[in-house]
């Protein structure tokens, strides 16, 4: 049985303080959970009962998931799910692989021109170019209304590559000398030591990313004027912030406001896939973000 070992200074707390921080965490639980729970149970209710609970309902009577049969059918809410998985998933390829060989390149003292570029990189996080150029700088690549708007200007994050390089300096030289000494190349090092050895912190990044692109608005509001093109944030803002009735763009066919159900249903879907993969690199979280962190 194993027991937890206490610092020296620290006392062996009171049964009231434990009973006082158990309060306190299924307080801050019941308020994180709280909204979760309203926005789903409004999405499997009746609109009877909605409209019996004012709006939002707390607790569902029915269960119902018309509400998500309907946007998951077909139309620009089904559309925009595809668009912004595809972006996420493209995106977060192309920006974890950017990173984890920068970060490599730049963790390695011998690399070519590894100090400047370096530099370069850091100067970069600490000025960043200001909207009315990137958005110029955009337009003159001509990717104004194209996908890869959503993708390039945000696919290098000079913080994901600091903290991923601040990992793999943590690496055992020794490790990588040796390697080197049976003949191992620099890729073949990368591949079959640093990579495994850097599973966590790439697991890290590669959900600050995912994230990042699958709740990604302000791109989409920016740089995509098509609303055939729109992302799941932007409908989402438009079809349940606003209220407002989107054109599928697919002949004249118009989907008007939809009920509350439907519009929780949407929430709903915005936030499940991040909540779902969360768990899965929980375990990942703290070690990749404080290795890289206090190394870097």
């Amino acid at each position: 049985m194993s027991t937890i070992r206490r610092p020296v200074w620290a006392g062996k707390p009171k049964p009231v303080v434990l009973a006082l921080k158990g309060v306190a965490v299924l307080f801050l639980l019941a308020l994180i959970l709280f909204p979760f729970l309203i926005v789903f149970s409004t999405s499997v209710s009746d609109n009877d009962d909605i409209t019996a609970a004012g709006g939002y309902v707390v607790w569902p009577k029915s269960f119902n998931l018309s509400a998500y049969s309907q946007i998951l059918s077909g139309g620009i809410v089904t559309r925009a799910i595809v668009v912004t998985a595809l972006v996420t998933l493209i995106g977060t390829a192309i920006s974890v692989t950017s990173t984890v060989l920068a970060a490599w390149a730049l963790s390695r003292p011998g690399s070519l021109f590894q100090r400047p570029l370096l530099t370069f990189v850091l100067v970069t996080f600490l000025f960043t170019p200001g909207l009315i150029p990137l958005y110029l700088v955009v337009k003159q690549l001509g990717l104004v209304n194209n996908y890869w708007a959503l993708i390039l200007p945000s696919a290098f994050s000079v913080f994901n590559l600091v903290v991923v390089r601040g990992f793999m300096m943590g690496i055992p030289k020794e490790l990588i000398d040796s390697a080197k000494m049976d003949g191992a190349g620099e890729w073949r090092v990368l591949w079959r030591i640093v990579l495994p050895l850097s599973r966590a912190v790439i697991a890290v990044v590669t959900l600050f990313y995912a994230v990042g692109y699958w709740n990604a608005f302000f791109n989409a509001l920016l740089y995509i004027n098509d609303s055939t093109k729109w992302t799941l944030q932007l409908v989402l803002r438009t079809y349940v912030l606003q209220g407002s009735s989107l054109v599928s763009g697919v002949g004249d066919t118009t989907i008007h406001p939809a009920a509350q159900s439907v519009q929780m249903a949407v929430v709903m879907i915005a936030i499940a896939p991040i909540a779902l993969a969360y768990p899965f690199v929980q375990r990942h979280l703290t070690k990749g973000v404080l290795t890289g962190a206090v190394k870097g």
